[in-house]
């Protein structure tokens, strides 16, 4: 924890505009603080408004036992729920061999105790936030289904509800027949499944578009097309950062680095090497309708292939797939199709209907699966909020608390086990 006794108002800079970003900038400015956020592209350009559009809270973390040998028989496969695209990348095999190690029986019960009590903390300021501020962006507390075509999907489905339920959470296991009576667009051949009741479903880019709104509305500054390019730091404080590439300074009392797998640069200017790795993940949007999506009532994820299939007022998301192919946003037309065909099996009447919208965006993925955040390099005023992979929807409000927390009250602890220092 940082031994700074911040001024009454201290001018904050929060480098992302994503969710992360713009959660700790709400929670700052309703603490007090002077904000401004520093967004490198424009607010919604990233995975925050691309996502699945799913809070999902209290699940394991993808490093469980079994998930790097069933990696290994896909890997190289284009058309598979993970990728890993073939090339020279050290950091990357680096950071496969350190997600090896997490994956253990011990580390998934260590991740549940933080995870699941963090989770409903999530669902809680969700709930709040969007009541409060009066925000409207088609938020449903409707649950979603974990959907199986397979029995060893199934078991497997059925294993993770059990870990889940002892961390008080209520899944509901269901047969094939059961689920297609809830969902009639289920296909004939689905085995069976999993509702998990405390889970919800929005639009992300219209929640980040009306987050955004709410902080300018309370004096937060967001300056987009604002690239960081260096953090000053004098006498172990930090004093600000260095925008774009002509070096225009910021000054700032505090620095807030949660722009997703970006900030693993900038952690380096401080000699910090977080383990992130960007994980590309894909969508297409398809109008419900003839020859489109068929109507929805409830969001699925569909086991197998990992692929969320969310309705959305007037069309449905079908989003997922894990990509590790450096940093970049080139999209692979074989990824999108793998979404369609995963989605046409699960799901009959789907259509060949034209996708009004395809996407590719990048997630921050922390080597043991769970979110980085607090205090960076021994550096007073500087904080980092990243490695939320999957979760940063899910986890951007009580994320933007504890760093609230953090910077204004001199701490929180649900993030003693999100520290940064945990990997030195």
């Amino acid at each position: 924890m940082s031994s700074r006794a911040p001024s009454t108002t201290p001018r904050v800079l929060v480098v992302g505009g994503g969710v992360i970003g713009l959660s700790c900038a709400y929670y700052l400015a309703r603490g007090g603080a002077r904000v401004t956020v520093l967004e490198r592209r424009r607010i919604g350009a990233g995975a925050s408004s691309g996502n699945a559009g799913t809070v999902s809270a209290g699940h394991p973390p993808l490093n469980r036992p079994g998930r790097v040998s069933a990696a290994v028989r896909q890997v190289l496969d284009s058309t598979s729920p993970l990728y890993i695209q073939p090339r020279w990348d050290p950091a990357l095999w680096r950071w496969l061999v350190g997600f090896a190690r997490y994956c253990t029986d011990e580390h998934v019960e260590h991740a549940m105790g933080v995870m699941a009590p963090l989770g409903k903390d999530a669902l809680r300021l969700f709930e709040t936030l969007l009541r409060e501020e009066r925000i409207e962006c088609g938020y449903r507390g409707s649950g979603y289904y974990d959907v199986c075509s397979t029995e060893e999907g199934l078991e497997n489905a059925r294993h993770e509800a059990e870990i889940i339920e002892r961390y008080g959470y209520h899944p509901e296991p269901l047969d094939g027949d059961e689920l297609r009576r809830r969902e009639p667009a289920l296909a004939h051949d689905v085995v069976g499944g999993v509702y998990y009741p405390e889970a919800a479903t929005l639009r992300p880019s219209l929640f980040l578009e009306r987050l955004a709104g709410v902080c300018r509305k309370m004096g937060v500054e967001i300056r987009e097309g604002a690239e960081v390019a260096a953090l000053n730091v004098a006498a172990g404080r930090v004093t600000g950062v260095q925008v774009g590439g002509a070096g225009r300074l910021e000054g700032a009392d505090v620095v807030i680095l949660a722009a997703g797998p970006w900030v693993v640069p900038l952690a380096a200017q401080v000699d910090v090497r977080l383990p992130v790795q960007p994980g590309k993940g894909y969508h297409r949007d398809i109008e419900i309708g003839p020859n489109g999506a068929p109507p929805l009532r409830v969001a699925c994820v569909l086991n197998e292939t990992s692929v969320f299939c969310t309705p959305m007022d007037t069309y449905v998301r079908f989003a997922g797939t894990m990509e590790f192919s450096g940093m970049n946003h080139a999209l692979r037309p074989e990824r999108l199709r793998q979404l369609s065909r995963a989605a046409r099996d699960a799901f009959p009447a789907l259509g060949t209907a034209r996708p009004n919208s395809q996407w590719v965006g990048l997630r921050p993925m922390s080597v043991d699966g769970l979110p980085i955040v607090g205090t960076l390099g021994g550096v007073d005023g500087l904080f980092v909020a990243t490695g939320h992979g999957m979760l940063g929807l899910t986890l951007g409000p009580v994320t933007g608390e504890i760093v609230a927390n953090l910077v204004l009250a001199g701490g929180d602890e649900r993030a003693q086990p999100l520290l940064p220092d945990r990997f030195a």
